[in-house]
C-alpha cells in the first residue's frame, strides 16, 4: 500500500487494528499448574494482532499498528504476520524496549493462569507519531482496543487514528478488551482476571464510546465500559452515548446484536446461530469472534450472518490451545458451516483439522525443484567400508548444497532432500539460504516392510526438527502386494502421518511401486487410493515417472477426489539417465498436480564417486552437480 493510493482516496485495506502485539507461550501440558508446565507452544498474540491475523485468514485485507522490539521475538511477529498476509507497514521497531510476552497454562476447564510480561514493553510505548495519516486513510475501518486507552501516549495514538478515520469516512470499531491487571487493578499473578469494577476505568472508556460505529464486548466488558452494575442498565448507558451497533458476547450462548434502542427483553436482539462445543482454552475466543463478525459486517452481510460467522470462529478458538493459529480460514469456516462436526471438541475432527492444516501452511510453494541427496546406504556402498571415505560423506553433501544454491540463484521453488545421518552440516548450510525447501527422510533405507531409521518413536525425534522441515518417508508399496504386507506398510505410513500432524510438520510420502511388480496405467493411482482410504493425507507425493498421460490422469483423479488441498507431486529419479528423465518430465506435464522433481543420483553419483576417490576437486564437484541439476531445471521449465 503506497501513500499516493491513500492520498487519492483508494481504500486498499479493509481494517487496521491497533494495540497489543506479544509472543504467546502456551503450556503444552493440559490440566496442570503453570508452575508445573514443562514445554510451551509459541505463537503471535495480543488482541489486535490476533484480529489482524483472523480477518486476513477470512479474506479481508488487514493491517496492524503496534510496536515490537528490535530482537528475535519482534522479528518473529513481523515475519509471521507477513506469512499470514497482514500488512506490516504500520509496525514500528522499538530499539529501546523488548517485545511483550504472555505465558499461559490450561489448569482445567475454568482456570487459565496467565502472566503478562509487559514491563515497559514495546507495544505499550505506542504514541501519536506511530500513526500515519495516509495509512489510516487507506482503510475502511480502524479497530481500537481497550488496553491501549490505559496509558496517555497510547490513548492519544488511538484517538488520533479514530479522528482520521472518521474524517475520511471510515468506521471505528471498539473491542473493549478489558484486562484489569493491565490497568493496574490486579497483581501480576491475576492475568486471567476478567472483571474488577473501577469508576476511573469506566469514566475513561465512556469518552471513547461516542466516536464508535461498532462496539463489541463480553458482559463484564460492557459493565466496565458503561460503569453500571447491571447488564440492562449498562447497555442502555452505552446506547445513550453512542449510536453504534453493539455486540454482546455471551460465551457458549453465542452473542446478541443491538441496533437502535435496547429492548426491555435483552433476548430480543439479533441472534446468530450458536455452536455448542467443548471448551479447551477460552483465551483468544473473543479475537476469533471479532474476526468472524468483521468479515460479515465490513462486507455488508446481515447481522445474523455476521453473528453466526463470529460464533463459529469463537467455537474454533475455544476448542483449540493457541490463539491466532487456531482462528479458521475462510475455506475452513465454510467447510464447518456446510458439514458441521460430530465432535464437540473440534480439535478432534480429522476432516476439519485437515482443512485447517492445509489452508494455513507457512508458505505457498507452486513449484519445487529439489536436489535429493538424502541417500545413506548408496553412499555407504560407494565408500565400500573405507573409514576415511565414510568420514568425508558429510563434506560432500555440503558441496551439493553449494551446487543447488548456485542453480537456484536466490529464486523460490528450489530445495533439497537431506538426511540426519550424514547431512547435518549440509542441513545447516541449506537452512542458512533462507528460502530453500528442505525435506528429511525418516525411513530405514531399503526397509520392506517399512521401518523408521534410528527409532520407531517418531514423536521424540521430530520435536527437534525445525518447523519448516518436511518429513519424507519412502515406502516400497505395490497395490498387489500380499494383504498382510500392505497392512503393515499402511500402518507405518499412518504412524508417520499422525506424528507429522501432532508435531506440526509437513509430510512427503514417496511411493515406489515399480520395483515390486508391474507398473500399469492404474498402479500408482491404486496405491494412492489405498493410502488415502487409511486416512493419510500427505502434503506432498513423490512418485516415479509414469509412461503416459493416461497414467498421470488416473493419479490426478485420485488426488482430486480424496484431497484437493494436497500441495502436489514431485518426480523421483531412480538413477535414470537424463534422456529418460526428460521423457518422464514431458509425460508428467500432463498433470497440473506435478509441481516439479526431486532427483538425486542422476545429478550427484558421478561426482560423488570421483570426489570420494580423490580424483575430483571440491570446485569441480560443485560445477559438475550444478551443471547436471541446472540441465534438469531447464528441461523441466521448458517441458
Amino acid at each position: 500500500m503506497s501513500g499516493s493510493e491513500a492520498e487519492n482516496g483508494t481504500k486498499t485495506l479493509d481494517v487496521i487494528t491497533i494495540g497489543r502485539a506479544s509472543v504467546d507461550l502456551y503450556g503444552q501440558q493440559i490440566g496442570t499448574r503453570l508452575e508445573d508446565v514443562g514445554s510451551f507452544a509459541k505463537s503471535v498474540g495480543g488482541c489486535p494482532t490476533n484480529i489482524a491475523v483472523g480477518t486476513a485468514r477470512l479474506g479481508l485485507k488487514s493491517a496492524l499498528i503496534t510496536r515490537v522490539g528490535d530482537e528475535q521475538m519482534g522479528r518473529f511477529i513481523r515475519e509471521q504476520l507477513q506469512r499470514e498476509g497482514v500488512e506490516t507497514a504500520g509496525i514500528v521497531t522499538d530499539k529501546e524496549r523488548l517485545t511483550a510476552l504472555v505465558l499461559l497454562s490450561v489448569e482445567n476447564d475454568d482456570s487459565f493462569p496467565l502472566i503478562f510480561y509487559r514491563d515497559n514493553c514495546a507495544d505499550a510505548a505506542l504514541d501519536e507519531n506511530d500513526v500515519d495519516e495516509a495509512f489510516i486513510r487507506s482503510a475502511r475501518a480502524v479497530l481500537v482496543t481497550g488496553t491501549h486507552f490505559s496509558q496517555p501516549h497510547s490513548d492519544a495514538a488511538q484517538r488520533k487514528a479514530m479522528r482520521i478515520a472518521r474524517a475520511n469516512g471510515a468506521k471505528v470499531v471498539f473491542d473493549i478488551d478489558y484486562r484489569p491487571n493491565l490497568w493496574g487493578l490486579a497483581g501480576h499473578d491475576a492475568g486471567d482476571s476478567r472483571y474488577i469494577a473501577s469508576d476511573t476505568v469506566s469514566a475513561h472508556l465512556r469518552t471513547v464510546l461516542p466516536e464508535c460505529d461498532l462496539i463489541v464486548g463480553t458482559e463484564e466488558e460492557v459493565l466496565i465500559a458503561a460503569g453500571q452494575a447491571g447488564l440492562h442498565d449498562a447497555l442502555r448507558t452505552i446506547r445513550s452515548l453512542s449510536s453504534a451497533t453493539i455486540v454482546l458476547k455471551r460465551g457458549p450462548m453465542g452473542c446478541i446484536v443491538y441496533d437502535g434502542a435496547i429492548p426491555d427483553d435483552l433476548e430480543q436482539g439479533i441472534v446468530g446461530k450458536g455452536f455448542p462445543i467443548e471448551v479447551y482454552n477460552v483465551l483468544g475466543a473473543g479475537d476469533a469472534f471479532m474476526s468472524g463478525f468483521l468479515r460479515g459486517w465490513l462486507r455488508g452481510e446481515p447481522h445474523a450472518t455476521s453473528a453466526t460467522w463470529a460464533n463459529a470462529c469463537g467455537a474454533f478458538a475455544v476448542s483449540r490451545l493457541l490463539c491466532a493459529p487456531e482462528i479458521p480460514t475462510w475455506t475452513e469456516l465454510n467447510f464447518f458451516l456446510d458439514h458441521g462436526s460430530a465432535e464437540r471438541a473440534l480439535r478432534k475432527d480429522e476432516a476439519i483439522n485437515h482443512v485447517h492444516w492445509a489452508t494455513t501452511r507457512r508458505r505457498d510453494i507452486p513449484r519445487l525443484m529439489a536436489l535429493a541427496i538424502d541417500h545413506r546406504s548408496q553412499f555407504e556402498d560407494m565408500a565400500g567400508g573405507d573409514a576415511q571415505m565414510l568420514a568425508r560423506i558429510p563434506e560432500f553433501k555440503v558441496l551439493a548444497v553449494r551446487a543447488a544454491a548456485q542453480v537456484a540463484g536466490g529464486r523460490d521453488g528450489f530445495g533439497m532432500l537431506l538426511d540426519d545421518k550424514y547431512g547435518r552440516d549440509a542441513l545447516y548450510a541449506a537452512g542458512a539460504i533462507g528460502n530453500f525447501w528442505i525435506g528429511k527422510p525418516i525411513e530405514l533405507p531399503g526397509s520392506r516392510p517399512l521401518q523408521f531409521e534410528f527409532t520407531q518413536d517418531l514423536g521424540s525425534r521430530l520435536v527437534e526438527w525445525p518447523v519448516d522441515h518436511c518429513i519424507k518417508v519412502l515406502c516400497f508399496y505395490h497395490p498387489d502386494d500380499p494383504a498382510e504386507l500392505r497392512a503393515t506398510q499402511i500402518g507405518k505410513l499412518r504412524a508417520a502421518f499422525d506424528a507429522a500432524r501432532a508435531i506440526g510438520r509437513e509430510l512427503l510420502v514417496e511411493i515406489i511401486a515399480g520395483r515390486n511388480g508391474p507398473l500399469e496405467q492404474d498402479t500408482v493411482a491404486r496405491a494412492l487410493a489405498a493410502i488415502y482410504d487409511a486416512g493419510i493425507k500427505p502434503d506432498w507425493w513423490k512418485l516415479e515417472p509414469q509412461a503416459s498421460p493416461a497414467a498421470w490422469a488416473s493419479t490426478e483423479a485420485v488426488i482430486a477426489a480424496r484431497d484437493p488441498l494436497c500441495r502436489g507431486i514431485v518426480l523421483l529419479g531412480l538413477d535414470a539417465p537424463q534422456a529418460e528423465l526428460e521423457a518422464g518430465f514431458r509425460a508428467a506435464k500432463a498433470s497440473p498436480r506435478v509441481k516439479g522433481f526431486a532427483v538425486g543420483r542422476t545429478i550427484f553419483a558421478d561426482a560423488a564417486r570421483q570426489w570420494l576417490e580423490g580424483t575430483m576437486s571440491d570446485e569441480a564437484a560443485v560445477a559438475d552437480m550444478a551443471r547436471r541439476f541446472g540441465a534438469l531445471v531447464e528441461v523441466w521449465e521448458g517441458s
